[in-house]
């Protein structure tokens, strides 16, 4: 594996801690450059602007990160609980350390305003500080024996080499969350972050460094989903597999993983509706929605997708919740707007998309509806109302800043509505009727609801969906057993 000088290639950061830029992959112990010096540019997408040029590795150096975390397995599972804890805990320490720089580099290379990207390095860190605590309860349980002069136990045991797959939209929490659990676990990881904001996960490894996680045990490789990935879906040692992202490359993964039987933990796509209901905090229900739908600029697998209003507050919810979004503030993340540009052209284009076939089934344009002056790839923050289920936005995905309402007459109605998808992420519900509140949480098909509020996530709650947006949790201890196996003992002593 070919070692370079650790700062070539990458100019667009200005950062207090240099060191933090990192524009090569980390195996082993080291950072290597793609055979022949391969790589690929990072760009802003605020300007268009080279950040830098990511080392793009090739199948064999993947597979050579394999090989390290393979040979780094039983020294770091072997390991006292303890002393995994410790290095967790120095490694969140140093995370926080640096928490400006951080936010600032991923600002660059991800667009979203600095606030938020201070909060997703604090959320990052937290997981990292939760499993850390975590990994020094390896939950031994005993069973009541049904068999005479014999004693049973339960082990958890690391299940081997994890692979994470993580998106552009929230780069380092999506790697901590996963990465924390399973080295907490005592398994060793092998990460692929997305082409789009590598730097993000290469100063994670920086710092694990600095907090003395082993050589081997937390490997960053950097290049191609479909070169870089692929191998690990066939590799046998690679025995847990992590991903976030669509719902259509997690269906791949999953079939790509079936001959070897891989623990799969998948948190796919979201179609999240917001139910309002006549009688609900309006001033409440208005500025969740608001935040629901807009945060990270719409780019969230958590945002809103789909509000629906009872009839006898619609023209109200909608009048408020139009005059919001118009008041929203759009431009470049380090001058801290509400929105910021989306991450490509494709983004983009599928806002456009779907606000045409939307205004062609019908719908009204509350605000908004064009690209943002600030930039390509930049877009208004939008506001459909009277949208027809038919419409293309109320069976997709959007993730952008466009937001469609529409009303309802009753319970039942909105409920059968709110399901009628594949997804299951996440629904948010706006009621002050306890009796309604049971009701709708327990018949909405989604694996989180959210009641009055819109922030429900963290490290102590397991993170998943139901149906199609995914498998296993994330998050909480669920998130930690996800990466172990169980180990039943049948002892006698005679």
């Amino acid at each position: 594996m070919k070692r370079e000088n650790v700062h070539a290639g990458a100019c667009g950061f200005d950062l207090s801690d240099q060191r933090l830029v990192r524009p090569f992959s980390y195996v082993g112990g080291k950072w290597i450059a793609g055979d022949d010096g391969a790589s690929f540019d990072v760009t802003d997408p605020a300007d268009g602007r080279v950040l830098g040029a990511m080392a793009a590795l090739s199948a064999g150096q993947s597979g050579a990160a394999v090989d390290a975390a393979q040979s780094a397995f039983d020294d770091w599972s072997g390991l006292l609980p303890q002393d995994r804890s410790a290095i967790l805990r120095r490694w969140f320490d140093q995370i926080m350390a640096h928490r400006e720089d951080l936010a600032h580099l991923m600002v660059r290379e991800q667009g979203k305003p600095l606030s938020e990207a201070l909060g997703e390095i604090e959320y990052a860190a937290s997981f990292v500080e939760f499993y850390a605590e975590e990994a020094k309860r390896p939950n031994i349980e005993g069973v009541t024996s049904h068999l005479p002069d014999a004693e049973m136990e339960l082990w958890r045991e690391p299940v081997g080499v994890a692979a994470l797959i993580t998106p552009w939209n929230f780069p380092s929490a999506m790697l901590t969350r996963k990465a924390a659990a399973a080295l907490a676990a005592g398994c060793t990881v092998v990460a692929h972050p997305s082409s789009e904001t590598p730097f993000s996960a290469t100063a994670l490894a920086e710092l694990g460094e600095r907090a003395g996680l082993p050589a081997g045990v937390f490997n960053i490789v950097t290049g191609k989903a479909r070169i870089v990935v692929e191998p690990w879906t066939t590799d046998v040692r690679v025995r847990a597999l992590s991903f976030t992202g669509s719902t259509e490359i997690g269906r791949l993964l999953y079939r790509q993983c079936a001959d070897t039987v891989k623990r799969l933990v998948m948190e796919l796509g979201g179609h999240a509706p917001v139910i309002v209901f006549k009688g609900a905090d309006l001033d409440t229900a208005v500025e969740e929605t608001i935040k629901a739908k807009f945060a990270t600029s719409g780019q969230d697998c958590l945002a809103a997708n789909r509000i629906y209003v009872e009839r006898p507050i619609y023209d109200e919810f909608c009048a408020r919740f139009t005059a919001a979004t118009k008041a929203l503030s759009v431009g470049v993340g380090m001058d801290d707007p509400d929105i910021g540009p989306l991450m490509n052209e494709s983004a983009v284009q599928k806002q456009e998309a779907q606000v045409a076939d939307a205004l062609e089934q019908g719908a009204r344009l509350g605000c908004g509806g064009e690209r943002h002056a600030a930039g390509r790839l930049f877009y208004e923050p939008t506001v459909l109302l009277d949208v027809p289920d038919a419409a293309a936005i109320m069976g997709e995905e959007t993730f952008g800043p466009v937001a469609p309402i529409t009303p309802f007459d009753t319970e039942g109605e909105v409920i059968a509505r709110a399901n009628a998808t594949e997804y299951g992420l996440v629904a948010y519900l706006h009621s002050l009727d306890p009796r309604r509140i049971y009701r709708v949480s327990r018949a909405l098909q989604f694996g989180m609801v959210a009641v009055n509020r819109t922030k429900v996530t963290g490290a102590p709650i397991p993170f998943g969906g139901a149906k199609q947006s995914g498998l296993g949790r994330e998050g909480a201890r669920l998130g930690m057993e996800e990466f172990t196996e169980i180990k039943y003992v049948c002892r006698d002593w005679a």
